[in-house]
């Protein structure tokens, strides 16, 4: 099992930047691929942004340029810095693993498998 705890959620104002950061504990962090995803209210959840395990990275259009996802596994965390943020950014943001000999660092096999879940943290925009 793996089990992923995200902070750095809250409040800010348009244009603003929050880091998001998630820490994965129950397996070795370097076999892991992992992503976030995030889910506005009446809304379905949406991929945001992947880094593989040998840190490949891809980032949805809607958030390509203003967003970054990298990992650092010597502290088994993976981080979201985003910038420019807009209100239709507001969400509860999820981050999601998967085991690399499932999904060999392909983004669109992390997107469309199973996964595991964090509890989410939410990321307010206001205008």
């Amino acid at each position: 099992q793996v089990q992923l705890v995200e902070s750095g959620g809250g409040l800010v104002q348009t244009g603003g930047s929050l880091r998001l950061s998630c820490a994965s504990s129950g397996r070795t962090f370097s076999s892991l691929d992992m992503g976030w995803f995030r889910q506005a209210p009446g809304k379905e959840r949406q991929f945001v942004a992947f880094v593989g395990w040998s840190g490949n990275t891809y980032h949805a259009d809607s958030v390509k340029g203003r967003f970054t996802i990298s990992r650092d596994n010597a502290k088994n965390t993976v981080y979201l810095q985003m910038n420019s943020l807009k209100p239709e950014d507001t969400a509860v943001y999820y981050c999601a693993a998967t085991e690399r000999l499932r999904t060999t660092g392909n983004y669109f096999k992390f997107i469309s498998g199973d996964k595991y879940w964090g509890q989410g943290t939410q990321v307010t925009v206001s205008s």
